[in-house]
């Protein structure tokens, strides 16, 4: 009954032309362009940052849980959204329909009041951890499962709340997408203690919850070195992870807090001010800034984070290995036997290649630079390094790993 009402009250509003465009056409033009990019930016990311996390399961961390679910919700924003909203641009109108434009706007309102409580919830668990040691060490695997759980039934209040007719879903003023209508608050009690509720609980407060953790983890960090160490310390397990958290956590809230402050704004205007004063090229302006935090979690956490770096590294190393060496694998075919001679050759010249240290000693290198690990000709003529030491008059010829440790770090 409640959905039948939501899809009336979204009937009407097509019958008024809310589903065709309300800016022009090379603006919608302008928006699918990014979208495109955004929405190819993000599958990529966001799949390559879960790849990641999936091949290094086994040594994540209790806080890397929220980076993990940040990014599922970023690519479930993209999956749902992009594609609808995409060609709605290019064709200067919304495509779909009554009921698709009702999914459109809860899978938005799902994944990004998820997005903004998952940083509110591992910003949290950063400062815990960082100002108070104590008890951020005890924080565990079952701690952060119970509270991503709640990240999403949180998130799932305020997304099944117009479907249960407190507030309402409708198109955006701009035409080519749905999200909640932000003019019913002028109508409708419900909608706008609905509106009100939306921004005190899922922007304001996880704003100050944010601002306020990251402000006691620099007086932390600044004022008291000590605790930082503490922090760091062997004992704790971490050494220099969790700071490195702490760095990158900030990093992604800001980036997310810059995408999605725009849209609070032009929504708080439209829903308390007069509807007709917000344009609506505003509103599409914000949706740009809005989904464009699809791209900024694995922009973040691949290209700096080093753990998930060296995964990824790691991984396409191999990849190129196994596809560089196949060749090597393979049945004989003509020629091989000359392309062995010269590897052979090139390995026995590469080995011969050697320089001599300013002490005099001789450093000896096992070459062969062009040649892969698994190449059988350079493993067979892989030298040893010497070194001439003086015993008496005479000179006498040692492998460096026959000497002591202490010489051997003098030499090398």
């Amino acid at each position: 009954m409640n959905q039948n009402m939501v899809l009336e009250r979204m009937g009407n509003t097509t019958e008024t032309s809310h589903f065709v465009s309300k800016i022009p056409k090379e603006h919608d033009v302008f928006m699918g362009s990014v979208y495109t990019t955004f929405c190819i930016l993000s599958f990529l990311g966001n799949g390559i940052l879960l790849l990641v996390a999936y091949r290094k399961r086994s040594s994540l961390k209790p806080a890397e849980f929220f980076i993990i679910n940040l990014s599922i919700s970023d690519l479930g924003m993209t999956v749902t959204l992009f594609p609808l909203a995409i060609p709605s641009a290019f064709a200067h109108k919304w495509l779909f329909g009554e009921l698709t434009c009702l999914y459109y706007a809860v899978c938005g309102v799902l994944f990004g009041l998820s997005s903004l409580t998952n940083l509110t919830a591992l910003s949290s668990v950063c400062c815990l951890k960082v100002c108070f040691p104590n008890y951020g060490n005890k924080f565990s695997y079952s701690h952060a499962c119970l509270m991503i759980v709640g990240v999403w039934c949180y998130a799932m209040v305020f997304a099944v709340g117009p479907l249960a007719n407190w507030g309402h879903y409708g198109p955006e003023p701009y035409g080519t997408a749905c999200c909640i209508d932000w003019y019913a608050p002028g109508k409708d009690a419900l909608s706008m203690s609905y509106i009100i509720c939306l921004f005190l609980f899922c922007y304001a407060v996880p704003l100050a919850i944010i601002l306020l953790s990251y402000i006691l983890i620099l007086i932390t960090v600044r004022g008291s070195r000590q605790a930082v160490q503490q922090h760091v310390s062997p004992q704790t397990k971490t050494t220099n992870a969790h700071i490195l958290i702490v760095k990158l956590s900030v990093a992604v809230c800001i980036g997310f807090l810059t995408a999605w402050s725009p849209y609070a704004v032009v929504a708080m205007w439209a829903a308390f001010v007069e509807p007709s004063t917000v344009p609506p090229i505003a509103f599409a302006l914000a949706a740009i800034f809005a989904k464009s935090s699809t791209i900024y979690n694995p922009v973040v956490y691949l290209v700096f984070k080093p753990n998930f770096r060296k995964s990824l590294s790691r991984d396409t190393a191999q990849i190129r290995k196994r596809i560089c060496s196949s060749p090597c694998r393979g049945s004989p075919v003509p020629g091989e036997k000359d392309l062995q001679r010269q590897t052979s050759l090139r390995c026995n010249k590469d080995a011969s290649n050697s320089t001599r240290l300013s002490n005099g000693l001789v450093d000896s290198h096992g070459a062969c630079l062009h040649c892969t690990e698994v190449d059988p000709y350079c493993q067979q003529t892989t030298p040893q390094r010497t070194a001439r030491v003086l015993i008496g008059t005479s000179y006498s010829e040692v492998t460096v790993n026959q000497l002591p440790e202490k010489m051997q770090a003098d030499l090398l």
